[in-house]
């Protein structure tokens, strides 16, 4: 018999780094889960992570057991990483911040491939460029699909 799912809960942590202070702490003791058991359980899954954003859904069951999937780091946090900056514009209309190259919207667009609603890498590079312009970082070049 399966069990009974009572609800789901998400979370952004920093991989290896997940300690029962909030924000997690509070988000599973309300639903009345073992705090220190998903504490262990997502530290040892994502220490090759260490120190990323990482996001995280938790299921939760009747009995107050737990699942969860570890999802790949946010598009924008790797668009940062990419462009060795810190943070996005406050205009980015009006204000670009750093650069991208399409090879590294790739490399993006394919990591976030499975958590992205697209069935297609182009597709994917598509929404990564778009995230990147809503940033104010500008991608370099022309995009491969337009050669």
């Amino acid at each position: 018999m399966a069990k009974e799912i009572t609800g789901y809960v998400k979370l952004q942590c920093k991989g290896g780094q997940a300690n029962p202070a909030p924000p997690i702490g509070p988000a599973l003791g309300s639903k009345g889960l073992n705090i220190m058991e998903f504490c262990k359980q997502f530290n040892a899954r994502t220490q090759d992570k260490m120190g990323k954003v990482v996001p995280v859904l938790i299921t939760v069951y009747g009995d107050k057991s737990f699942d969860f999937v570890v999802k790949t780091a946010p598009a924008p946090v790797q668009l940062l990483e990419a462009a060795k900056l810190t943070g996005g514009s406050k205009e980015p209309n009006r204000t670009k911040v750093g650069k991208v190259t399409w090879a590294q919207v790739e490399e993006i667009a394919k990591d976030k491939m499975n958590d992205l609603n697209c069935f297609t890498t182009e597709s994917a590079m598509k929404m990564v460029a778009g995230t990147a312009r809503s940033m104010g970082i500008t991608v370099d070049g022309t995009a491969p699909w337009e050669n």
